[in-house]
């Protein structure tokens, strides 16, 4: 199952080949801000520096809403964007994988 489109994926491969390993990062960011109506969400580092073109989970990375979005996936998106509106510190977890990236989670502090 892909870790960022929910689709089940096949590949089919001889018991003698060689298997990619996934190399799978999780990181934690501030939410500075988020847009409900484009998806849009501005992180900031551990360093300082903010980070920006990552979108809500329920988004797409070229701008429209995903086709397919679990339960979790809107759970994640309310729960950082009502908080944030209320002035509360929101964080979350942000998975990285071969160039991709998706928010994942959350944490209010």
């Amino acid at each position: 199952i892909d870790i960022f489109t929910g689709k089940k994926l096949e590949d089919l491969r001889l018991a003698s080949h060689d298997v990619d390993v996934p190399n799978v990062r999780l990181s934690v960011y501030r939410v500075l801000a988020a847009d409900a109506q484009t998806g849009e969400v501005v992180l900031k580092k551990q360093n300082g520096d903010t980070k920006e073109g990552l979108k809500l989970p329920t988004w797409n990375k070229d701008g429209g809403p995903t086709e397919y979005f679990g339960r979790w996936d809107e759970e994640v998106a309310d729960e950082i964007l009502e908080p944030l509106a209320d002035g509360t510190t929101v964080l979350c977890v942000v998975q990285s994988f071969c160039g991709e990236e998706k928010i994942i989670g959350f944490m209010h502090v």
